[in-house]
């Protein structure tokens, strides 16, 4: 299966021409000394389905930021949603490119969510980003 879209006989179906829901993540994290730290997320999600968008949820996002050497963090965090959901976010973070007054840094979410009378979940997400 193409992740994209897929063929059909109608011809070409791509994967967002229905539903499809964007998060945007917005942090903030306060280093309390060169090792630790503590970590504040707030992420709306838009969901955007039969051509109408809203907000369908925002993530309140908690945590305790631990550095390591070569620029690898830990950070581990609890989940609020609005939605009824909660749970706890595990974050691997790497800067990639250090400068003078910011960073490039990649992220690895692993979120573990249950409540709300579904499922328990667990997923991945990539996240890139700058630090200042």
């Amino acid at each position: 299966m193409n992740p994209i879209g897929t063929w059909n006989k109608d011809g070409f179906h791509d994967n967002f021409s229905k539903v499809y829901t964007i998060i945007f993540p917005f942090g903030m994290n306060i280093l309390k000394s060169d090792n630790f730290g503590v970590s504040f997320e707030v992420a709306p999600a838009v969901r955007t389905e039969n051509n109408i968008s809203k907000v369908n949820s925002v993530l309140f996002h908690p945590g305790a930021m631990f550095r390591f050497k070569h620029g690898f963090t830990f950070i581990g965090r609890l989940a609020f949603e609005t939605n009824g959901r909660l749970g706890v976010t595990p974050v691997f973070n790497q800067v990639l490119k250090k400068g003078k007054d910011a960073s490039l840094f990649l992220s690895i979410p692993f979120p573990i969510r249950f409540g709300n009378d579904q499922p328990a979940s667990v997923s991945t997400g990539v996240q890139l980003g700058v630090s200042f």
